[in-house]
């Protein structure tokens, strides 16, 4: 059995209230024993008392006057034990002396006395649930004769018909019952019993530790349930006899009990308690006025859903009104117990008593009394809560009025529990004074409102102002993703970057800057600038597309980036240390405003700032000249025009990019861009060149400088100079040669003489200047003429300049392509002082191969005449062959005999009339096989020798 002395946990609030009494113009009652309520159909309360004296009395209900004496009726004298309001069938059942009373509701009269029901007890009326639709179709009610149970049912001429007598286990008597649905609820001084209408049986749901205490139940109509008392504990069972939920522990045994919406209302020793049925939870706890010992009863509104409660004592009668939800979280706000509030009607939202609107706009009331308590953090948790809160209702807070945004402010003051909206640093300000004051008051001994933890340890004015914006800018951030009207969002956006400024969180203002946003920029234009966060303004100008104002910041950050270096690097050991510190600032300014130009088709803009760019970083300067994300395409010529001279490869790469994938034809740009890389391999040369002959040059020097001068192309420059004079078509080769006429590009040369169609010069080089033998050889091949090889090896065997010759060159040649020369040129042109050993093999096979070349080309001729010949005779046979004509032979295509008409036969055997042949022609026969197009064979004249 619980312990009669544990203590349920209190969340004590304010549900009931008095509502009314008993009217003083109303006569003193005797002593009342039982109670019911009511409601009719006219939405007129009516209270039945019963009394000591047999006496059952009818009050109105008014809210202004309270109860008044509405009838009076008296039984036979005897107690009124209860009271039972039947309202579907306007009656009342009033149990008195063991019988049973019919009643009219209205008149009280005619007093019936159900003569079959004899030493009654207990009385309790059927209860029909939902899963029954509520329906009552008759009147039902379950009556205890000593130790028998009986179910009887009231037909329409008032007379009682007894449905079913249950004998049971009942030896202690009945003590207390309920109806619901099917199920009979049976309480003795041992156990509780439940019997099954439906299957006749009947079970003990659980016994009883101690007969000493009576057992007691009560209808939870609500929620279709029972709750079955054990000593303080009340146990709710459903209509199986299951416990459901938790059992609810009352401080002390119960007297009686009642229900008011989620509440039960149990009553002990002059004293009215409510609890929370699911939760357990005592609520509130309320004295009654009355003589103390005297006996208390408990009615309500039996359909669950009531908001009225009676309890009457001695002679009096107290009716109490549940609370308005509204009232009842305004009270809990004013106390500060604001966990409790949020708890109330996240429950009343559950039981479907308020919407989910109003639990949003309570979170949001909460939320700006935790603000202007300085619990900032608690605050924003209860804005984001909120559904229907704006995020301009917090624009106040932080900008001061009047602004662009302030009729954007909803006037919402919610119940008018807080101050109104004033700027964050008002709000910090007076909750330090009240905190400095309620310490004052309470070293005076004086209660507060005021959090004890901050009466301990006052919080500075530093830490509340930077809670405070935290705490803004993660309200703000979060409303981001929400779906607001476009003023709003601006607001948002512009006042987080007020607050990312007031902290001086530079990463999250160039972040919010450079993504999609809605700041306003003539809001934050000075702002910025003053502050001197030019990168975060700089990224909101080109967020806006106002790449003019953005470009000129970055030129100017660039700048400045610069000036520092050279301010800064005064000896050699701190350069590169200086270099690595400019070098990611430079790069990033460069490459925001390289990302700017990229898309830009302002061909004044782009150009306007190309040249600071290429100063830092070539290759980006490169990449906004060749973006393809501009859709129009910038003037090559000023594009070319603007580029500084001295940024080579710049030029180049521009270049580069128009000829191999703009496709440009231009000769202009084919000739610059061989001239350019032709001077680009010159400097190259000479630079390679002048750097084997240095000694003792300090190496470190030298990779500081490279680091300032490397080249934009992967790709060695004479590889992509020789690339291209071999690719293209479209340059001027005696300007380019004019240029490297004098240098060492001999291959170069050689390509430039071959486009001239100097065969000579280029063999040349390639066979005395590059010695690249297979080069010359496979030009020969190109040139396609036999004089060409006789020419190179004259050149291998009479070299000039005073040359030695090249005889392994030489028999090379005569190796590889002497079937292409002369033997008899060849042994002309052999020097005498040749080793006979190298070319004795050569001359010998030369030979034979020209002996074998000339007897193939009679093999050939010979097998081509024999050919010939037999095509001759396949022709002549063909065209002598004879052809049958007889009296049935008609044209093929006229379909008339021929008879003894001329007629022609074409090679596919279609004989036509001569005038037909005239018609067709000699290519085309009848069948529309044309001869020209279309050859045709025949077996017999092919040539199969």
């Amino acid at each position: 059995m619980a312990n009669s002395k544990s203590k349920p946990k209190s969340h004590s609030r304010n549900v009931l209230q008095l509502f009314a009494g008993l009217n003083p113009s109303i006569p003193h009652l005797p002593p009342i024993r039982s109670i019911a309520i009511t409601t009719n159909s006219d939405s007129q309360t009516l209270v039945f008392v019963g009394t000591v004296s047999g006496d059952v009395i009818s009050l109105s209900l008014n809210p202004n006057s309270g109860l008044s004496l509405f009838l009076r009726v008296n039984i036979i004298g005897k107690p009124v034990t209860s009271i039972h309001v039947i309202s579907h069938i306007k009656k009342l059942i009033v149990l008195s002396d063991g019988f049973i009373y019919l009643l009219d509701l209205n008149s009280l009269e005619p007093v019936r006395k159900l003569s079959l029901l004899k030493n009654v007890n207990v009385v309790s009326k059927r209860f029909f649930s939902s899963l029954n639709n509520g329906k009552e179709d008759g009147c039902f009610f379950a009556v205890a004769v000593g130790k028998k149970l009986l179910l009887v049912e009231l037909v329409l001429s008032g007379s009682p018909v007894i449905l079913k007598e249950v004998q049971g286990d009942f030896t202690d008597g009945i003590m207390c019952l309920s109806w619901v649905d099917d199920s009979v609820f049976v309480g003795t001084r041992t156990a509780y019993y439940l019997y099954s209408y439906a299957s006749g049986q009947c079970c003990v749901i659980f016994s009883l530790p101690d007969p000493s205490v009576l057992p007691r139940m009560k209808l939870l109509a609500k929620e279709c349930k029972v709750m079955l008392m054990v000593d303080n504990v009340g146990v709710i069972v459903d209509s199986e006899g299951q416990p459901v939920c938790g059992s609810l522990v009352f401080s002390e045994a119960p007297e009686t009990m009642g229900e008011i919406g989620a509440y039960v209302v149990v009553v002990r020793s002059g004293k009215l308690e409510l609890y929370h049925k699911k939760s357990g939870n005592y609520v509130q706890r309320v004295q009654i006025v009355g003589e103390a010992g005297s006996p208390c009863v408990v009615a309500d509104e039996e359909d669950g859903r009531g908001k009225l409660v009676l309890v009457a004592t001695d002679s009096k009668v107290m009716c109490y009104r549940k609370v308005p939800s509204e009232e009842q979280i305004k009270d809990l706000l004013r106390k500060k117990n604001f966990r409790e509030a949020i708890s109330l009607v996240e429950e009343l939202q559950n039981e479907g008593e308020i919407t989910r609107e109003t639990l949003s706009f309570v979170h949001a009331q909460v939320g700006f009394l935790l603000l202007f308590d300085l619990r900032f953090e608690e605050a924003v948790d209860h804005f984001l809560l909120s559904e229907t809160m704006e995020p301009s209702e917090l624009f106040p807070f932080i900008m001061r009025d009047p602004n662009r945004w302030s009729l954007l402010v909803p006037r919402n003051r919610y119940w008018g529990l807080h101050p109104p909206p004033s700027l964050l640093e008002k709000v910090v300000d007076d909750g330090l004074t009240g905190i400095q004051r309620a310490i004052f008051l309470k070293k005076a001994g004086v209660e507060t409102a005021v959090d004890d933890e901050f009466l301990q340890n006052p919080p500075s004015r530093a830490d509340l102002l930077e809670s405070a914006i935290k705490n803004m800018i993660r309200f703000l951030e979060a409303s981001r993703h929400k779906d607001l009207a476009p003023s709003v969002c601006e607001g948002v956006d512009t006042l987080l970057m007020y607050l990312y400024r007031a902290l001086n969180r530079v990463d999250d203002m160039e972040r919010l800057a450079s993504s999609d946003n809605s700041c306003v920029v003539e809001e934050l234009e000075l702002l910025l600038s003053e502050s001197g966060h030019l990168r975060a303004l700089a990224f909101l100008y080109a967020s806006k597309g106002m790449s003019s104002k953005s470009l000129s910041i970055w030129r100017v950050l660039a700048r400045n980036y610069s000036s520092s270096y050279l301010n800064d690097s005064h000896g050699a050991n701190h350069l590169q240390d200086t270099i690595n510190s400019i070098t990611s600032d430079q790069e990033t300014a460069v490459m925001e405003a390289s990302k700017i130009l990229e898309s830009s088709s302002d061909q004044e803009l782009v150009l306007q700032h190309l040249g600071w760019i290429a100063d830092i970083n070539q290759l980006l300067a490169v990449q906004v000249l060749v973006s393809e994300k501009r859709t129009d395409l910038l003037p090559p010529d000023e594009v070319i025009a603007a580029i500084d001279p001295r940024k080579v490869d710049i030029l180049l790469r521009y270049l580069q990019w128009l000829i191999e994938d703009q496709d440009s034809g231009d000769t202009r740009f084919h000739t610059t861009y061989a001239l350019l890389l032709s001077k680009s391999a010159l400097d190259a040369s000479e630079k390679e060149h002048v750097t084997h002959n240095l000694e003792g040059v300090n190496h470190k020097e030298i990779n500081i400088s490279d680091r300032w001068n490397n080249s934009i192309f992967h790709t060695h420059v004479r590889e992509r100079l020789q690339f291209f004079l071999q690719s293209s078509d479209l340059y001027d080769p005696e300007e380019v040669l004019d240029l490297v006429e004098g240098s060492e590009l001999w291959l170069e040369k050689a390509i430039l003489y071959r486009k001239l169609g100097q065969e000579t010069l280029v063999l040349q080089i390639l066979a005395l200047k590059l010695e690249d033998c297979e080069a010359a050889e496979q030009y020969c091949a190109e040139i396609g003429r036999p004089d060409a090889y006789m020419q190179l090896l004259e050149m291998y065997l009479e070299p000039m300049n005073g040359k030695e010759p090249m005889f392994k060159a030489a028999v090379r040649l005569l190796h590889n392509h002497g079937e292409m020369l002369d033997p008899l040129q060849v042994l002309e042109r052999l020097s005498p002082d040749m080793p006979l050993q190298l070319a004795s093999e050569t001359i010998l096979r030369m030979l034979r191969a020209r002996l074998h070349h000339h007897r193939q080309g009679r093999i050939v001729h010979n097998l081509s005449r024999a050919l010939d010949i037999d095509a001759s005779l396949a022709r002549f046979e063909e065209r002598s062959r004879h052809v049958l004509i007889n009296d049935e032979s008609v044209c093929d295509s006229c379909h008339a005999r021929l008879g003894t008409k001329l007629f022609a036969m074409y090679p596919d055997d279609t004989i036509v009339c001569y005038k037909c042949f005239r018609r067709q022609g000699e290519s085309t026969s009848v069948s529309g096989r044309d001869f020209k197009k279309d050859t045709l064979y025949k077996p017999g004249w092919l040539v199969t020798r």
